[in-house]
């Protein structure tokens, strides 16, 4: 019974659904993994064309829910960076009751179950910020190139952070198939993809991941602290621990680099990016809901 609630699609919604998450999730692992030329090339790309259309239809659903609380941010930029990192204490989704009772009291069974989801809907964040940094302003790019460089290990394979949370879900012998995942958890990893791929959701997309930063350091410590309550290594949490801390620094610089010399720029772009956050955490609450559904009763 719990799954079927978690599986309901969104009311009056084509897009918040099973069939239409799973088959956008396909289709951004197809057409974003490297391939080769193809003789079939043009029937592939009418069907991205439709895609697009439909993803864009999408998209555009998930702004329409945040339209009125995006525009009342503030548009100057003291006023819109008070907003955004306040995100943190009263956003959707914050101080959701699932990670502490992933701290205190979820079993290894059930924590399987929690990863199982998260890595498959995990849409790489080092990904995300290279396929938004194209032609942002100079001061931006430079931070989502420092972000990434992190993200990367700064240089060494033993330090890229995708990696890390790979070796995680081979510990926990999980199989992370779009198959088996609920349609919230697809749908957030579809949203980001959709703003990150999009230039006309660029901004967007720089306050989603910006939003991510400020957001998931008190997600990861609860989770850490699950992991190292069943027993697992200080190695095996690694990734956790890290963004527990990490996360921190990254949310002061990315607002700072980032945030406030685009708005300074244009402030247009608060709006923008006060729409991208909220979606981010609009989804990751709904997320949220369907895992508790499932895990908490």
């Amino acid at each position: 019974m719990a799954t079927r609630i978690a599986d309901a699609p969104s009311r009056g919604s084509q897009f918040l659904t099973d069939s239409f998450q799973r088959g956008l999730a396909h289709w951004n692992r197809e057409r974003l993994e490297p391939g080769f030329p193809d003789a079939d090339w043009q029937r592939t790309l009418d069907r991205d064309v439709r895609m697009q259309r439909l993803e864009g239809g999408f998209l555009e659903e998930l702004r329409e829910e945040v339209a009125d609380e995006a525009a009342a941010a503030p548009i100057d930029v003291d006023g819109f960076i008070a907003w955004f990192e306040a995100l943190k204490a009263n956003g959707p989704g914050q101080h959701d009751p699932l990670f502490p009772w992933l701290a205190n009291h979820a079993d290894l069974h059930q924590l399987r179950w929690f990863f199982e989801q998260e890595a498959a809907g995990e849409a790489g964040f080092d990904d995300l910020v290279a396929m938004t940094q194209v032609k942002l302003p100079k001061l931006p790019k430079l931070e989502l190139a420092r972000n990434y460089w992190d993200e990367m290990g700064r240089g060494q394979a033993a330090g890229m952070h995708g990696p890390m949370l790979d070796a995680l879900v081979e510990t926990l012998a999980v199989d992370p198939v779009i198959e088996n995942t609920l349609w919230q958890s697809l749908c957030l990893a579809n949203a980001m993809t959709a703003m990150a791929t999009s230039r006309r959701y660029a901004w967007q997309s720089v306050g989603a991941l910006g939003v991510i930063e400020l957001t998931a350091p008190d997600r990861s410590a609860a989770t850490a602290r699950g992991l190292k309550r069943l027993g697992f290594s200080t190695k095996e949490r690694r990734y956790f621990d890290l963004h527990a801390v990490l996360d921190v620094k990254h949310s002061e610089d990315w607002n700072r680099e980032a945030i406030r010399p685009a708005v300074e720029e244009d402030p247009r772009r608060a709006t923008a990016m006060a729409e991208g956050a909220l979606i981010r955490l609009k989804c990751g609450e709904r997320c949220f809901a369907a895992y508790r559904a499932v895990l908490m009763q």
